[in-house]
């Protein structure tokens, strides 16, 4: 059994995020106002909040954002499923 690396495994993981949330909004941009619309828009945060490294010469602030719908949630599960044969 061939281990798969760790970067491919979370490459293959956003990608199935970003395309899934991708095809979430596309079909509620289709979908009329309901139930169904909210479904496909309904999404879940992650958030890190901005950290601010000042060094008096120049300063860095970093913040890292993920909001995935249900549609890319799906997306999660299909890419980890096709993985398995790559």
């Amino acid at each position: 059994m061939s281990r798969k690396r760790i970067g491919k495994v979370i490459l293959v993981i956003v990608l199935g995020a970003v395309l899934g949330s991708l095809l979430g909004q596309l079909i509620g941009l289709i979908l009329p106002e309901g139930v169904v619309k909210e479904f496909f828009l309904r999404s879940g945060a992650v958030a890190v909040g901005p950290g601010t490294l000042d060094l008096n010469i120049f300063s860095v602030t970093l913040g890292f954002s993920v909001t995935v719908n249900v549609v890319g949630f799906i997306g999660i599960g299909i890419a980890i499923y096709l993985l398995r044969w790559y």
